[in-house]
């Protein structure tokens, strides 16, 4: 009778262990990049516009702020806020759309290091 086969150690990848990270790293860049020059090109777009923004547009401006980061840190100007606006609608259209964005994207990361988490513990995802 054959003898029960050993646990044998899994097989290596063959490749270096940092070069998934060099990946995502690239990866992440590329997408700021894009972020950040589509919101960019939003909100020129936008100020062409003669109307004072209000309660939408300032939603807008809102949710492209914190996408304007990567373009920001850059060293490239961008205008994240509409100086002549209709007052009120428009600062709460702003914030509201910050803190959607904000909990679209905390929400995400947040989902991740759950998943990770648990991933880690054994538990099931």
């Amino acid at each position: 009778m054959p003898d029960a086969p050993q646990d044998e150690p899994a097989p290596t990848t063959g490749g270096p262990r940092w070069i998934p990270w060099i990946r995502r790293g690239a990866a992440t860049v590329l997408v700021a990049l894009a972020v950040g020059t589509g919101s960019s090109a939003a909100m020129r777009w936008d100020s062409r516009i003669a109307t004072p923004p209000g309660f939408g547009r300032g939603l807008l401006h809102g949710a492209l702020m914190p996408l304007a980061w990567p373009t920001l840190l850059a060293g490239r100007d961008q205008t994240v806020y509409a100086e002549r606006n209709e007052g009120r609608p428009y600062k709460l259209g702003y914030s509201m759309g910050v803190n959607v964005c904000g909990l679209a994207f905390f929400g995400w990361f947040f989902a991740r290091v759950r998943r990770w988490t648990r991933r880690e513990a054994g538990l099931r995802t």
